[in-house]
């Protein structure tokens, strides 16, 4: 290992020594500052409206900036790791991941960039492990991570069968404010693997009390990390990732009850990786996706209505200059996709007891791809949903319901049904049934698109005949909640039809056709037990805890899914040591699982793991203040069955950052 790499190592390991040093030094000299009770954190997802965690008709958790401050976050799906229901699957040979809430595929989670879906899915299909959405949106810009399990398509549309996660985004006040973070980290073991993060945000009023914007600039730079753990040396347990956000928020005041936001985006994140297909042969992968954003939204406020209007622009653009592809194709590929979507909706009480929301949405698509397709293609959908929430008392209805009309597909109706019942104050009975659906993609639907499969042998074509997947889901339970202490117990069961697969090739009877296409052929049912907690145990120390039980099988053949372990958890200790100084021990189990194993052309099961880490932060003062810790404490390796398909968990890993704030 090269000594400048071994230097800075040793640097970081002292540096972290001396904050965890510190920051016990000083609890000797520091009294203890009484910690906030827990407060009502409030939601909009479950229903577009604000509720309680409590009170919001579904299984919700909410992701606080104060949670993300006190672990080493480094995207989305970072910050999800110890979510309730949540499993992050790696979805490739380097290192790139997926977000599966209940054990259900990962393309049924929907994700969402304050209410509106954030879409490259054309892109880059999930053959090639497509985790740009996940990478898309800037740590510093995010107020919280809004995450509904279960079905969502009643307000929502297409892909929300298995949850919804929702991005909050800081929005910009009249108090000028500044911000710069910077962390570093570096695995213990391997080769090289260093991750550099930066950000900047600025906020404040350009005119008082008229118009307020802010700016948020995220850089990320992590070099290629290879381990011994890989099936072969020569290739890469984890990609090389250069990567550029910049968003920003203009607010116009136009009065009290009208607000006009644009909001723009522009993000470069750039990859590269030399991986192992099935030891055939080790390509080096190199993609470049840009991406473009530009909301215009307008909201009012009159009297009992709430009203919201916007026009919403993404642009993907996908240079794929991998070496797979370009020989077999003969060019570079060069892929944009453009999504156009026009939405508004108007919420108005009816009397006392109902709360009415209605809404309706036009979406276009365009996908060109000089590789895949011999035109340009679009897709149009539109759409109208109604919800009705109905106050009883002591009892909460909400039913709703959503139309989608696709231009290639016909029409979907995803009706939903929820109700909770307070018994007590501090304790309620929630539970509901809901449709979902998940509309085929254009790589999917177009028999003009033909996507690269079985590691380079043959192509998947798009199939003209394919129906949408559906799900019918339910789920009951009870949450309980006091000053210190909260709780939720939830029983879930989805049924999936339709399920559209991929034509499976078994090189070991050699069937390899040249072409092969999508069907809906499977159906599956995922059911399950979610336990989620927190407790503070006096002013300075609190724990969390979540575990999940998920059974998925595959009910044509009875076996069990793919990539999903029936059992998962997180427990995490936080303890204020002082005024200045807090640390947080996490502690996480994954279950067993099975894992297709294309050398074998069947799924073998993989053992359980577990994984801890340490953090602590002190708080120099204010406006200042610096993290520290490792990850993977305990240094642990997945089995046999994971690395030889190179699902490599990176071992032991530093980290070391600061906070500055204005």
């Amino acid at each position: 290992m090269p000594n400048k790499t071994l230097f800075t190592r040793n640097i970081l390991t002292a540096s972290i020594h001396c904050l965890l040093g510190l920051g016990l030094f000083s609890s000797c000299s520091h009294a203890q500052e009484a910690a906030p009770e827990r407060l009502a954190t409030i939601t909009v997802t479950a229903t577009q409206t604000e509720h309680s965690q409590k009170s919001a008709p579904a299984s919700i958790s909410i992701i606080t900036q104060e949670d993300l401050a006190k672990r080493p976050v480094y995207d989305l799906a970072d910050a999800l790791q110890n979510t309730a229901g949540i499993h992050i699957n790696s979805s490739s040979a380097y290192g790139r991941e997926e977000i599966k809430i209940r054990g259900m595929d990962a393309e049924y989670t929907l994700i969402l960039v304050n209410g509106r879906r954030v879409n490259s899915r054309d892109v880059l299909t999930s053959d090639y492990a497509n985790d740009f959405d996940l990478s898309s949106i800037p740590l510093a810009a995010i107020e919280r991570i809004e995450v509904v399990r279960g079905p969502m398509s009643s307000l929502y549309g297409a892909d929300a069968l298995g949850g919804v996660v929702n991005v909050i985004l800081k929005k910009p006040s009249g108090q000028f404010e500044a911000a710069l973070n910077y962390s570093y980290e570096m695995p213990t073991e391997g080769d090289d693997g260093a991750a550099h993060k930066a950000s900047a945000y600025v906020g404040g009023s350009l005119i008082e009390n008229k118009l307020l914007a802010n700016l948020v600039v995220e850089g990320i730079d992590q070099q290629a990390w290879r381990s011994e753990q890989s099936a072969y040396k020569n290739t890469d347990a984890a990609e090389k990732r250069k990567g550029l956000s910049i968003l920003s928020n203009l607010s116009w005041l136009i009065d009290d009850q009208q607000t006009l936001d644009i909001d723009l985006t522009h993000r470069t994140d750039d990859r590269k990786a030399q991986w192992n297909n099935s030891g055939r042969s080790f390509p080096i992968n190199i993609q470049e996706m840009e991406r473009s954003s530009a909301g215009l939204t307008y909201s009012a406020n009159w009297n009992e209505v709430a009203s919201r209007l916007r026009y919403y622009y993404e642009r993907v653009n996908l240079m794929d200059d991998s070496e797979l592809m370009t020989a077999l194709a003969k060019k570079t590929g060069d892929v944009q996709q453009t999504n156009h979507t026009i939405d508004g909706q108007f919420s108005r009480a009816l009397g006392e007891q109902h709360l009415l929301t209605a809404g309706a949405e036009f979406r276009r698509t365009e996908l060109s791809h000089n590789q895949n397709l011999n035109r340009d293609i679009s897709a149009d959908q539109s759409a109208f949903y109604l919800q009705d929430e109905w106050n009883l008392g002591r009892l909460a209805l909400t039913l709703g319901g959503r139309l989608d009309d696709f231009e290639n597909f016909g029409s979907e109706f995803s009706p939903r049904f929820y109700s909770v019942y307070q018994v007590t104050d501090q304790f309620n009975l929630k539970g509901g049934v809901g449709k979902s659906f998940k509309a085929p993609s254009i790589s999917q639907s177009d028999p003009t698109y033909a996507v690269l499969s079985c590691r380079g042998d043959c192509h998947l074509v798009g199939n003209s005949d394919l129906q949408p997947e559906t799900a019918v889901s339910y789920e009951f339970g009870g949450v309980y909640e006091n000053d210190r202490f909260y709780a939720s117990l939830m029983y879930f069961n989805n049924d999936i039809k339709n399920m559209i697969v991929g034509d499976r090739w078994d090189r070991k009877i050699g069937y390899m056709p040249p072409l092969m296409t999508y069907t809906n052929i499977h159906s599956a049912s995922v059911k399950g037990v979610e336990l989620e907690s927190q407790y503070s145990l006096n002013d300075a120390l609190g724990v969390k805890l979540n575990y999940t039980y998920s059974d998925g099988k595959n009910k044509d053949t009875d076996q069990e899914l793919d990539y999903s372990p029936r059992h998962s958890g997180n427990m995490s200790w936080d303890w204020q040591v002082n005024d200045a100084f807090g640390l947080n021990l996490n502690y996480q189990y994954t279950g067993s699982q099975m894992l297709q194993v294309p050398a074998l052309s069947k799924s073998q099961k993989s053992d359980a793991y577990h994984t801890v880490g340490l953090s602590g932060h002190y708080q120099f003062n204010p406006g200042f203040s610096l993290q520290a810790g490792l990850k993977n404490l305990t240094n642990t390796k997945r089995d046999e069955v994971a690395r030889s398909i190179d699902h490599i968990l990176m071992g032991r890993t530093a980290f070391i950052g600061f906070n500055f704030k204005y």
